[in-house]
């Protein structure tokens, strides 16, 4: 069963997916918007790749406060979290990301990727992050 990772932030989803034996998750791509509320596009890029991937789960970061609080952007991934469920009819998992955007930032800037490029490739990392720590709960 593949698993998709997604890293909801407000104009890119990082999308990742696991291996068919759910062991190891690899980046796909980050999908780029106009504007936050603008996800038809976004939504129907995702549903392409479930398709193409034949994913079966969806493990959504929840971008919780350090404090544990539910903030604005927490309660924005939960009402994708909503929508995900509505359009593409799997179960779709709450992660808790805190940190991971920062540890896919120290990644690439070890990997010696160069500040302009970073931006690329950040949101992409991070959602092979947290599918990977939720495929290694498992």
């Amino acid at each position: 069963m593949r698993i998709m990772g997604l890293d909801y932030g407000s104009k890119t989803v990082g999308v990742a997916v696991s291996d068919p034996l759910g062991i190891t998750a690899q980046g796909v791509e980050t999908i780029w918007r106009k504007s936050e509320n603008k996800l038809r596009q976004t939504l129907a890029r995702i549903e392409e790749l479930i398709r193409e991937y034949q994913v079966e789960k969806i493990v959504l970061g929840f971008p919780k406060n350090m404090n544990n609080t539910i903030g604005d952007r927490a309660a924005m991934s939960l009402e994708f979290q909503q929508t995900l469920k509505r359009r593409t009819g799997l179960d779709v998992v709450m992660w808790d990301e805190r940190l991971t955007t920062v540890a896919a930032e120290r990644v690439l800037m070890e990997g010696g990727v160069r500040r302009e490029h970073r931006k690329e490739r950040v949101d992409e990392l991070a959602a092979v992050l947290i599918l990977q720590n939720y495929l290694d709960s498992l």
